[in-house]
């Protein structure tokens, strides 16, 4: 991974200190991405005092078996939709125990077998409270790029969205 340009370091920075003056802890659930919001995560100094971790879930069978997501709608839409990543997004949060889940999925290249002509993810932010929970952010990003750059972009997109989101916590 690059070195992630100085703007969303300082996200990173706001993300942990939203996070820790709030008491909240955070796990990420990633397929699209790889592993690339859990490494903007923690490159926040003091990271280990909200993060919780991640799972990367890059097939259905792990997404089911480690995140409890629908088996059935997922195999519908290979595994990516809003539903799906909402469902990462709470299932990480049952899976640690955190407090906040971001999730990603999608597709980081033209997929012509799922007529996917444009690079897009769905990004999803959980808040899980006790026994209840609520979609704190759902949305859909497109970019046309190279798989790796399309992956660092989601990456940079699902972190300032997930600021965004614990803003008003």
């Amino acid at each position: 991974m690059n070195t992630p340009p100085p703007e969303i370091l300082a996200v990173a920075d706001e993300l942990r200190r939203r996070m820790t003056d709030r008491g909240l802890r955070l796990a990420v659930a990633e397929s699209l991405t790889g592993g690339y919001v859990q490494a903007l995560v923690s490159t926040a100094a003091g990271a280990s005092d909200f993060f919780e971790g991640g799972v990367v879930a890059y097939n259905l069978e792990q997404k089911v078996k480690l995140l409890g997501i629908n088996a059935q709608h997922a195999a519908e839409v290979n595994c990516v939709s809003p539903q799906v990543a909402r469902e990462m997004a709470e299932g990480i949060c049952r899976l640690t125990g955190a407090d906040v889940g971001v999730a990603t999925t999608g597709y980081a290249s033209p997929d012509p077998e799922n007529e996917v002509t444009m690079p897009f993810a769905h990004i999803a932010v959980w808040r899980q409270n006790g026994r209840e929970g609520e979609l704190l952010f759902e949305g859909r990003f497109e970019r046309e790029d190279f798989r790796i750059q399309v992956q660092q972009h989601m990456a940079h997109l699902a972190l300032i969205e997930l600021e965004k989101a614990v803003r008003d916590l």
